[in-house]
């Protein structure tokens, strides 16, 4: 099979193209041959290695063999199912999230069948399916399990037109928040039309001196700080960043201290998450933001554009 490898962390071009053997199901394994993933900023930061504590899961001089193909999101089509499955049937579409196990830069991927998968629901095509997995599922996670975002609160997503971004605006305001949202100047009119009130340029304006109170900041591109977003909080406010080691000290003390709290956590299981998403689609209730779409054959280019920060929403890889 075609896949994408990478052997040592640095820029785009440590991608290299590959012939590997294609993955035989065994057990309560499902084999998925993929029709689109995505590149995501976490996907180019494992390629760099970044952050650096992260190369305790990934390899601290090199990436580890287990996880040398990136893909962390994935839509297509069952191929072949080991002896034990059960529920899962060659030839369903479906989508979902690889996890730890990455691997989705290939035309095939090889996962157990409680894996956070689900089927594609009719008229969903494969490059929105995929789009929408992790970007979803990560707001969803951090807007309702985190956060119990609620009717009638104050919400500010900072980085409104990324991939988590623009499902977070969509996420609150179907709860029936009051949903604000930083970007650029040049997405606004996008974030807008995504369900945001106000959105700050974060080129020209800084939101912490607006005068505005925030139930829920979600920062989904870490960019700001505790530190820096508390006072702009009511007083039993939630500061939701996505990444950061120091942002877990916080979440610990916050929890004893009282007044605004720091809570974070991964969304790595996803299926309850999905159920929803799933749902959403099919009823198209959800918006799936596709900035650009490559070829395999192009993943450098795509790294190269997630990392030049210019990406709006999802980059999706055509791999059939």
């Amino acid at each position: 099979m075609r896949a994408v490898m990478f052997e040592a962390y640095g820029p785009p071009e440590v991608l290299t193209q590959a012939e590997l053997p294609a993955p035989v199901p065994k057990g309560d394994q499902v084999l998925v041959r993929v029709h689109a993933t995505t590149v995501t900023s976490a996907e180019c930061g494992m390629r760099r290695g970044e952050p650096r504590w992260g190369r305790l899961i990934l390899g601290p001089r090199r990436p580890r063999k287990g996880i040398r193909v990136l893909g962390l999101e994935f839509a297509g089509e069952v191929a072949a199912v080991g002896p034990a499955v059960r529920r899962t049937r060659v030839g369903e579409r479906v989508f979902g999230f690889t996890g730890f196990g990455v691997g989705a830069n290939a035309e095939y991927k090889c996962l157990p069948e409680r894996a956070s998968f689900t089927t594609v629901p009719d008229g969903v095509d494969y490059a929105e399916a995929a789009a929408s997995v992790d970007g979803f599922t990560t707001a969803w996670h951090f807007l309702h399990g985190l956060a119990r975002v609620q009717a009638g609160q104050r919400v500010l997503v900072i980085g409104g037109s990324g991939s988590i971004g623009t499902y977070a605006v969509q996420i609150a305001a179907a709860a029936g928040a009051q949903v604000d949202a930083v970007c650029s100047g040049r997405n606004a009119k996008l974030v807008e039309s995504l369900g945001a009130g106000r959105v700050y340029d974060h080129t020209v304006e800084d939101f912490t001196t607006s005068g505005e109170r925030y139930d829920i900041i979600f920062d989904t591109v870490s960019r700001s700080s505790f530190a820096r977003c508390r006072p702009v909080l009511t007083p039993r406010g939630s500061y939701l960043p996505t990444t950061g080691l120091v942002n877990t000290v916080h979440a610990w003390r916050t929890a004893v201290t009282g007044g605004p709290r720091v809570r974070t956590g991964m969304s790595v299981r996803k299926h309850a998450a999905l159920a929803e998403l799933r749902e959403l689609l099919a009823q198209q209730k959800v918006r799936v933001v596709i900035d650009r779409t490559y070829p395999l054959a192009e993943i450098v280019e795509a790294h190269r554009y997630v990392d030049s920060g210019r990406k709006v929403g999802n980059v999706v890889i055509a791999v059939r």
